[in-house]
């Protein structure tokens, strides 16, 4: 499947993520300790809000640890939101187009999950997607579908209901195509001032999902922690899975759960799909 990790708070160096920690992204494209795979090499992509109003991105099909020109950007692009995708292909052309996030106006999106015999239900799924956005999709993954499905719905006026209509479609269209278990998810998106998580899948047995917990509190557990002395009290990372194994410092995000983080806080509440 693929890594992702999704950042708030005060501006950071995307190396501070990508590179700097035990068990960094760019560590966890190489060696995933709780992933489907152990490898993520099918390409990578980082999304971040900076000067203009929609987010700048950087798509590679390179595997992320062999890409020089990604060690260089990480090393000078600086923000306060943060998307970052590694990724394992079930099947879709490693290509830059089938990179995450995928990014539509303001609006970020990166999934870990796959539709299962997606080939089997595009046609379905593609056909429910606005005839005035599906003219923007531009590759071939059921992540885009997806995205766009989502979008379809209202994603940009009110995310959960927006993706729990596009779960119950999915779903919906999986088992009339005699699908059993049609969807394992985990997303992220954003429009750059807050994100919304989600965990999911058909079968009740998700990808793994995490959240830091508060930072004033690590800092007070461990005031002699190095890497807790920069981070500011707003600062929020959903991840795939752990960046170390600092005490107390993540919660597992429980089955079927939406995750909305505003102001470095993450607010929880259950994710159920709306049939169509």
């Amino acid at each position: 499947m693929c890594r992702w990790l999704a950042y708030s708070g005060s501006p950071i160096l995307l190396e501070d993520l990508l590179f700097k920690p035990d068990n960094s992204l760019v560590v966890q494209s190489k060696h995933s300790r709780l992933g489907a795979e152990s490898v993520n090499g099918d390409g990578f992509g980082i999304g971040w809000y900076g000067a203009r109003g929609a987010p700048g991105r950087y798509r590679s099909t390179e595997p992320a640890w062999n890409d020089l020109n990604l060690r260089e950007l990480s090393a000078q692009v600086l923000s306060d939101r943060i998307f970052a995708h590694v990724r394992a292909t079930t099947g879709s052309p490693v290509q830059q187009t089938n990179c995450h996030p995928f990014r539509h106006g303001r609006w970020l999106w990166m999934h870990n999950g796959g539709i299962a015999e997606f080939p089997a239900v595009k046609r379905d799924l593609a056909m429910a997607v606005d005839p005035a956005l599906f003219p923007l999709v531009q590759g071939s993954t059921d992540s885009e579908c997806f995205f766009y499905l989502a979008l379809t719905y209202g994603l940009e006026y009110d995310p959960l209901t927006a993706v729990a209509r596009a779960v119950g479609l999915i779903e919906e269209t999986g088992q009339r195509h005699g699908v059993a278990s049609p969807l394992q998810m985990t997303v992220a998106t954003t429009d750059g001032e807050s994100t919304w998580a989600f965990r999911y899948s058909s079968v009740g047995d998700s990808r793994t999902l995490f959240h830091n917990t508060e930072i004033a509190t690590l800092k007070a557990q461990h005031p002699d922690h190095p890497v807790l002395h920069d981070l500011s009290e707003d600062t929020m990372v959903v991840v795939s899975e752990p960046f170390g194994d600092l005490a107390g410092a993540w919660r597992e995000i429980p089955e079927s759960t939406c995750v909305v983080v505003r102001g470095g806080r993450a607010e929880e509440s259950a994710f159920r799909p709306i049939p169509p």
